[in-house]
């Protein structure tokens, strides 16, 4: 999942998804302060809560304008803002401390049940925002201010085009889409001073993440300013703009991009290459970089939303891989393959029937699936998202670094749908075999379903509608891929692979993520590890393993996540018996956003009390056994 789902602040691949409040009113405004005290006396603890909640949301818009812009939020859509400098991290702490304060001066106790878990989410995140803004982490995250997976050289090409965040309506959104071209310039400064520092105090990035930047970069600078992306505004200008404004934003954005886009770039590209590149550290894995032990350990537990240790999650993992391995030879003996499990891996990611033959092909094997799966979804859900979804295949300039699939969400107003991505870059790589599993987790139930529920929730506040954790978000689309056995999608042992097989490679993450981290697993042994355990392609396994080195721990949450949601089911469906609804179960787990795992095990546990004092219903929707 990328985009909207990353929440904001580009913090070394770190998503910092709460709300932060702004500081206190300026002396200049003590009247109208002493107005707000008083009012706020006379406020009820609920009122108190929401207000904290908007005040401290709309502040964080103002301070982080891209944030705003992936919502689809367009007061703020003149820039990107200060995302890398000293200033900026100074800002978020002070805010975050605000926060905190003010949400510990509300009486929990006087709230209901509903309002007690947006304190609980509220507090929660924002002392896991603190947290990563301590001077131990934030050494290391803020010398880190980009990689190939999450950087701002990679996703400004897409924000500029309109594609993501922002629109191209009106000569203002035009003229917004200039000064976040100087915005953009502004960043890589940031940037580049940000790693100079780390650079003086020993804290570097690997050379393969370094060099997969360069190359990234290269990229774009090869495509003409006309053909790229930063002139896609230019394709789309309405027909209700005058000619002489068509004419002068045509020259303007001609020489944004020549004079300012492109010399960032070239700028960045350089001293990469000529001044980081020959210091970056060989090492892949963080316990090779100095104070990355702690760090790892910080990232894992922010990531999972628990106080699992590294040992623990790889360990897990093992036993993860164990227990799949024995799923595969079952399916192994159903398709009537012969050899042994490595032989049929062989076949299964090598043999060109399994492989699609075109990108047309693809996109109508997708749209076909979407057509089966819309069918089946009112089984599962009692309600369904009013956003559309529409299903693309990855803009070229991306392709080659993404993974298989990932996801865009949508905006409230219609005016950007949700887009399913999928990867055709080096097709013979690709599998037909994976397709179901791959739409389930990132279109539909999957990130379109959780996320657009949200953000179409207005009883939500906005940091719930909005934000949200790894654990949760990720754990709950690899959930949604196991809502394939329950929609029938399985019974073609074919698809039953496939599924496995991404539910193995979420598996292979803990192990791997782990291994690279905390045990000095090289980057070649991380791909046989995966070759060896999963049906993967060697393009799609390097690109995993090189995303674990560029972000690391953010891929051991989504199978914590998932396997906490199967435990609740199974322990709802076990405790409630005929009582239990699998719609009302999805309800539960949906209708607060993207809970920490403690706090939504809480929720559903009050729940499952709730039903059994609660008379039977005339009928119920028994859920399918959960599998694993």
């Amino acid at each position: 999942m990328r985009g909207p789902a990353n929440i904001v602040t580009l913090l070394g691949g770190r998503l910092l998804g709460c709300a932060l409040l702004a500081l206190a009113a300026p002396a200049a405004a003590q009247p109208r302060a002493a107005q707000t005290t008083s009012a706020s006396a006379r406020a009820t603890p609920h009122e108190r809560l929401f207000r904290l909640f908007r005040e401290s949301d709309e502040a964080t818009l103002r301070r982080n304008p891209l944030q705003a812009l992936y919502r689809g939020e367009l007061r703020f859509a003149h820039g990107l803002g200060d995302l890398f400098s000293d200033a900026h991290f100074v800002g978020e702490r002070t805010a975050a401390e605000h926060d905190l304060a003010a949400l510990h001066a509300i009486p929990r106790d006087s709230l209901n049940p509903t309002d007690q878990v947006a304190y609980d989410v509220f507090d929660y995140t924002t002392r896991d925002t603190l947290r990563g803004l301590q001077p131990d982490v934030l050494k290391i995250s803020e010398a880190l201010p980009m990689n190939h997976f999450y950087g701002l050289h990679n996703d400004y090409p897409t924000i500029a085009s309109g594609q993501s965040g922002g629109r191209f309506a009106t000569i203002a959104d035009f003229d917004e889409g200039l000064r976040r071209n100087r915005d953009f310039s502004t960043n890589v400064d940031e940037a580049i001073a940000q790693w100079r520092k780390g650079m003086s105090e020993g804290i570097v990035d690997t050379k393969l993440t370094v060099r997969n930047m360069i190359e990234q970069i290269d990229d774009q600078l090869k495509v003409a300013p006309e053909q790229s992306p930063y002139w896609t505004p230019m394709r789309v200008v309405p027909k209700t703009i005058a000619a002489a404004d068509k004419a002068r934003l045509a020259r303007q954005y001609r020489e944004s991009i020549t004079g300012t886009v492109y010399p960032a770039l070239k700028q960045l590209h350089d001293f990469l290459q000529n001044e980081y590149l020959p210091k970056a550290r060989d090492g892949a894995g963080l316990m090779h970089l100095k104070g990355g032990d702690a760090y790892y350990r910080y990232l894992v537990q922010s990531a999972t939303t628990t106080e699992l240790t590294p040992d623990e999650i790889h360990d897990l993992g093992l036993a993860e891989v164990t227990r799949i391995t024995g799923e595969f030879e079952t399916v192994k003996q159903e398709i009537g393959f012969s050899g042994d499990l490595h032989a049929f891996f062989d076949e299964m990611r090598t043999d060109a029937k399994y492989q699609p033959k075109n990108r047309d092909q693809v996109l109508f094997d997708y749209y076909r699936l979407k057509s089966v799966v819309d069918a089946k979804l009112p089984d599962l859900f009692s309600k369904l998202p009013k956003t559309q979804l529409v299903v693309l295949p990855y803009p070229p300039v991306r392709e080659r670094y993404e993974a298989a699939a990932a996801y865009d969400a949508g905006t409230l107003d219609g005016a950007r749908p949700g887009t399913f991505y999928f990867n055709t870059y080096d097709l013979p790589s690709r599998s037909t075999w994976d397709e179901t599993t791959l739409f389930l987790h990132e279109g539909e139930p999957g990130h379109h379903v959780q996320i657009s529920l949200a953000q179409e929730n207005p009883a939500l506040p906005a940091f719930m509608r909005f934000g949200g954790n790894t654990a949760f978000v990720e754990g709950w689309a690899l959930y949604a891929e196991t809502l394939g056995y329950d929609m029938g999608l399985y019974k073609d042992p074919y698809q039953r692979f496939g599924t496995l097989n991404d539910e193995m490679l979420r598996a292979v993450r803990l192990v791997v993520d782990t291994g690279l981290h905390t045990k000095g697993w090289t980057r070649d042994q991380a791909i046989d590890y995966m070759l060896s355990n999963t049906g993967m392609g060697r393009t799609d396994a390097t690109a995993e393993v090189e995303r674990y080195i560029a972000i690391p721990g953010q891929a051991t949450a989504y199978k914590i996540g998932s396997m906490t949601i199967q435990r609740l089911r199974k322990k709802a469906t076990e405790q409630l018996g005929d009582r239990f609804d699998i719609r009302a179960f999805h309800a539960q787990v949906l209708d607060s956003g993207a809970l920490p795992l403690a706090i939504l095990e809480q929720k559903i546990d009050r729940w499952i009390a709730s039903v059994k004092d609660a008379q039977p219903p005339h009928h119920a929707r028994r859920g399918a056994q959960i599998r694993g």
